[in-house]
């Protein structure tokens, strides 16, 4: 199953493929960003929620459904203050999507 659907993010963009290509590089950098913050346990959880939540948009709009996912569980699970079992999950489904944006850019 690929990280990135490419009918989604098609959907998302318009079929335009320069665009999709600018949104795949923004989202990458926003991975790149957010996840050091997101697993950093010395930050409050409310924050990494909140880290959460916008990566959780971030990987609806192109298309990452396992990133979504993961983000939505561990937003969850950080809101709750439940034992955070979804971050090691969404670290590899962030690793996959920046992977394969990596290869088809």
């Amino acid at each position: 199953m690929p990280a990135i659907d490419r009918a989604e993010l098609d959907a998302q963009t318009g079929g335009d493929a320069e665009l999709a290509n600018e949104v795949l590089v923004l989202f990458a950098g926003q991975c790149r960003s957010i996840l050091p913050r997101l697993t950093d346990p010395s930050l409050p959880s409310a924050q990494r929620a909140d880290l959460a939540h916008t990566l959780k948009g971030s990987a609806a709009g192109v298309g990452a459904t396992r990133v979504r996912a993961g983000a939505d569980a561990t937003e969850a699970q950080l809101r709750a203050g439940a034992e955070l079992t979804a971050l090691d999950a969404l670290v590899q489904a962030v690793a996959a999507a920046l992977a394969e944006i990596e290869q088809g850019l």
